[in-house]
């Protein structure tokens, strides 16, 4: 296997792991700042109130989303696996 190659591999796991992150860790980053924003101009500062509405943010898209990451996923992983006998 040549380096083209397995630099492109490594491409695409990091991609793949940006899709299936990033949904979730920009609405944990909408939420929480939407919050604390909230907090500085009611000035009630109460640690629950920041990781409950992330926590069921997170959990929304991930029910949401998760179909579509599953699938993510699973094609990544039988694309790597199909891959093995093209380049022993």
């Amino acid at each position: 296997m040549s380096e083209e190659h397995i630099i492109f591999y490594g491409q695409q796991a990091l991609i793949t792991c940006l899709m299936l992150a990033g949904p979730l860790l920009v609405t944990a980053l909408v939420v929480g700042t939407a919050v604390s924003i909230l907090q500085a101009v009611t000035q009630v500062q109460e640690m629950t109130l920041v990781f409950v509405p992330k926590m069921l943010s997170v959990f929304l898209v991930m029910a949401l989303a998760g179909s579509w990451m599953l699938q993510v996923a699973v094609s990544f992983g039988v694309q790597m696996f199909l891959e093995i006998p093209v380049h022993n």
